[in-house]
């Protein structure tokens, strides 16, 4: 696996880790997360602009 491919399955874990959150976390709203959602989102932003960022070079 290259680090193209890691950077990818890191990115998908943490979008199914703020999915699975926001589906079961009874504080999150569309409009406001709790801390540890708020956690989960920008981790998943982080890995996104990251992968996305990378294939515009590629």
């Amino acid at each position: 696996m290259t680090r193209k491919d890691d950077l990818y399955d890191r990115y998908m874990k943490a979008d199914s880790a703020h999915r699975a959150h926001g589906e079961t976390c009874t504080r999150c709203s569309p409009d406001a997360r709790c801390s540890e959602g708020q956690r989960l989102r920008e981790s998943f932003e982080r890995l996104q602009d990251a992968y996305l960022g990378r294939q515009k070079r590629v």
